[in-house]
């Protein structure tokens, strides 16, 4: 039973630095995508924010399992929570320059591109802006590996 205990807490304090580098992924795609994004989604129900962020999302949370999964081998407990915050904030911080990057080379403003909903369909900018963020998950993850 302690065995099972200790797990659940191990399980619980991953979770929280899970959950406090998803807080930092949405905010880095706040900074980079146009208005608030709260407000873009839950709000005004923009379908392309919708998009972005839930691809955004997952890309982040595969590069904390990656990260969690690579502190199996650390020394401690500590150490694993370290380096999972370390591995997950610097997923986020390659993917908000990922998103940068590629904004700077499509005509216009990407982010703008993104929030421009199409009737009742995402600009497809908004498809290809969450496959860069889970294409770009998968790299840092296979790095962190």
């Amino acid at each position: 039973m302690a065995e099972i205990l200790e797990s659940a807490g191990t399980a619980v304090l991953y979770g929280l630095v899970g959950f406090a580098v998803m807080v930092a992924g949405f905010v880095a795609l706040d900074w980079v995508t146009p208005g608030k994004l709260f407000h873009v989604v839950w709000t005004e129900r923009n379908r392309g924010a919708a998009v972005l962020l839930a691809g955004q999302t997952v890309a982040v949370g595969l590069v904390i399992e990656q990260s969690i999964r690579a502190s199996e081998s650390e020394l401690g407990l500590g150490l694993g929570l370290l380096s999972t915050l370390l591995y997950g904030l610097a997923g986020v911080v390659v993917m908000t320059l990922v998103s940068l990057v590629v904004g700077t080379l499509t005509p216009g403003r990407l982010g703008a591109a993104v929030l421009d909903d199409q009737g009742d369909r995402p600009h497809p900018a908004a498809w290809v802006q969450a496959a860069l963020y889970l294409g770009t998950a998968f790299m840092v993850g296979a790095a962190v590996s």
